[in-house]
């Protein structure tokens, strides 16, 4: 460990920009990026230590993430290929005690957790603390040293932008004890577990596993959930730069209000297919078993199922394909391919839009626009869930500025924001 003044130096005097940029690949970002952390280490210090800065501490990294393929196939046993991306959660902690957690959020009040209370508590569901208690209580019961910590966080990972805050911050919390306590030595697909665990069980959200691994792991990320308890896992280190392209994620400002029934018709319908066959999910039902009996299928389960099915096969390979094509290079065929699943996302997935509402379409404009601008220049796809919320492109960097101002011009200043693949998941920075 180093004092908060001498890392403050080293980041004023240039000294950590080599890091930076091997951490958020853009150079035009590193004078953003030595300021936040500089004003990370003043809050720590004020917060936890009086304004003092001999202190020694750490900086510990998480990114968001983007799903890339496998759109809504996770909840089936799929294949799905996510990324992290070059925005984050960073934490300056310190102050290693026997017994207390002290976590700042910049913008939010600290929270106190006590080691010796890490029992799960309805009340609690639905908070930070959950996912903080979540996490230490996991660590603790996989064998692994926890201690207390003082930490200040801040994130750029926006809630609500589809990267995944909650993810980030569940691998944060876990990578700073692996640092103070483990030697850094708590596995990343560990950590994306104990993450899982934390949103499933403290929190109370039935998430999958997508989003922590992408975020704990880092880089391009092939999982195959056929069993979910020990997924497959694949590191797909691939450099968009070597291709001049980015990827342009932008918030088409959709309400999610009211979008929960949309969203749980998606697993619902699909399972209702995988019952046909007296299965749970479609990775059970072979492809050539569900396409004989089709038309018994929509009797039963009516079309939209039918087609959300068809999805799902054809997705799941796609996701792998995906994976293939770049980690043999072929940036092209992965466009290709990229297109097709955002193809069936729209036509059989039916998840850009919502039915009970069409005359609000504001993913199904910005795709439409995308197409329009790009010319060739890139691809745009629905985000994620879908219905409202997020797009992605991927886009040459010849096209970039163009194409930020379409969108922007379409739903307003910042809308679109663009990111590089990141190459690292859940870091100790210093």
């Amino acid at each position: 460990m180093r004092s908060i003044s001498e890392i403050i130096k080293d980041f004023e005097g240039g000294a950590k920009d080599s890091r930076l940029l091997e951490i958020y690949m853009d150079m035009s970002k590193i004078s953003y990026q030595r300021a936040r952390y500089i004003d990370a280490l003043i809050a720590y210090a004020d917060e936890f230590a009086g304004g003092d800065r001999s202190g020694e501490v750490e900086f510990y990294s998480a990114p968001g993430r983007s799903e890339i393929g496998g759109n809504h196939t996770d909840h089936q046993h799929g294949n799905v290929l996510c990324a992290s991306v070059n925005v984050d959660a960073i934490a300056v902690a310190g102050n290693k005690n026997p017994d207390t957690v002290r976590v700042l959020s910049k913008g939010y009040d600290v929270m106190t957790i006590s080691l010796d209370d890490l029992d799960k508590k309805i009340e609690e569901e639905g908070t930070t603390i959950a996912l903080i208690k979540g996490v230490l209580f996991k660590i603790k019961e996989n064998g692994h040293n926890i201690g207390g910590f003082d930490a200040y966080i801040t994130s750029d990972v926006l809630s609500g932008s589809g990267l995944s805050s909650s993810a980030a911050f569940e691998t944060i919390i876990a990578t700073i004890i692996s640092g103070l306590y483990n030697d850094m030595d708590i596995d990343a697909v560990e950590i994306a577990k104990i993450g899982q665990y934390a949103e499933n069980v403290y929190f109370g959200k039935p998430c999958g596993l997508m989003d922590q691994m992408a975020c704990s792991v880092g880089s391009l990320c092939h999982i195959d959930f056929i069993h979910p308890e020990e997924p497959k896992i694949e590191k797909i280190d691939f450099d968009l730069a070597s291709v001049s392209y980015s990827l342009c994620i932008t918030d088409t400002k959709g309400s999610h209000a009211d979008l929960t029934p949309d969203y749980a018709a998606v697993p619902k319908e699909m399972k209702e297919v995988a019952a046909c066959f007296n299965k749970e999910v479609l990775r059970e039902v072979p492809e050539e078993d569900f396409m004989r009996e089709i038309n018994t299928v929509r009797t039963k389960c009516g079309d939209r199922a039918v087609l959300r099915a068809l999805h799902f096969y054809g997705e799941n390979r796609r996701a792998v394909e995906e994976a293939e094509a770049l980690k043999k290079g072929d940036f092209y065929e992965f466009l290709r391919i990229f297109r097709l699943s955002g193809d069936s996302s729209y036509k059989y997935l039916q998840n850009v839009y919502t039915n009970h509402d069409v005359g609000h379409q504001n993913v199904s404009i910005g795709i439409a626009i995308s197409d329009y601008v790009l010319k060739g220049r890139g691809v745009p796809r629905v985000h994620g869930g879908g219905f409202a919320g997020t797009m992605q492109a991927f886009v040459d960097d010849r096209a970039v500025a163009e194409y930020k101002t379409a969108m922007d011009r379409l739903y307003g200043e910042g809308a679109c924001m663009v990111y590089k693949i990141r190459r690292f998941g859940g870091i100790k920075v210093i």
